[in-house]
């Protein structure tokens, strides 16, 4: 049974600074994008950054220059680094992995569950 789990969001003033945290667990063979998504309060979920197995990156403009994404092969574990954050960050962040099982020849996405990160102003 494959799991995605966060970790990391909190409560932090304007300006301030989170690291969120995604591992996965599981009987997992490989994973290929993994994603960080956000959903604000009466609004959809949208793309906050995303990376793929070779490392590219890509970032929602509202968060470029910001915020950072990485990941750790070894520990099947994705990273969302927030600086300068501002309220409108305020947000249940989710992660997303598209990844293959064990025994699995198919690609398939796996959500976590969300964490909140809340920032006042």
């Amino acid at each position: 049974q494959v799991q995605l789990v966060e970790s990391g969001g909190g409560l932090v003033q304007a300006g301030g600074s989170l690291r969120l945290s995604c591992a996965a667990s599981g009987s997992i063979f490989s994973i290929n994008t993994m994603v960080w998504y956000r959903q604000a309060p009466g609004k959809q979920r949208v793309l906050v950054a995303a990376i793929t197995s070779g490392n590219a990156t890509t970032y929602a403009d509202s968060v470029k220059g910001r915020f950072t994404i990485s990941r750790d092969n070894v520990k099947n574990t994705v990273y969302l680094q927030m600086n300068s954050l501002k309220p409108e960050d305020t947000a249940v962040y989710y992660c997303d992995a598209v990844l293959r099982e064990v025994g699995s020849t198919l690609f398939r996405n796996y959500w976590g569950q969300g964490t909140q990160v809340t920032v006042s102003s």
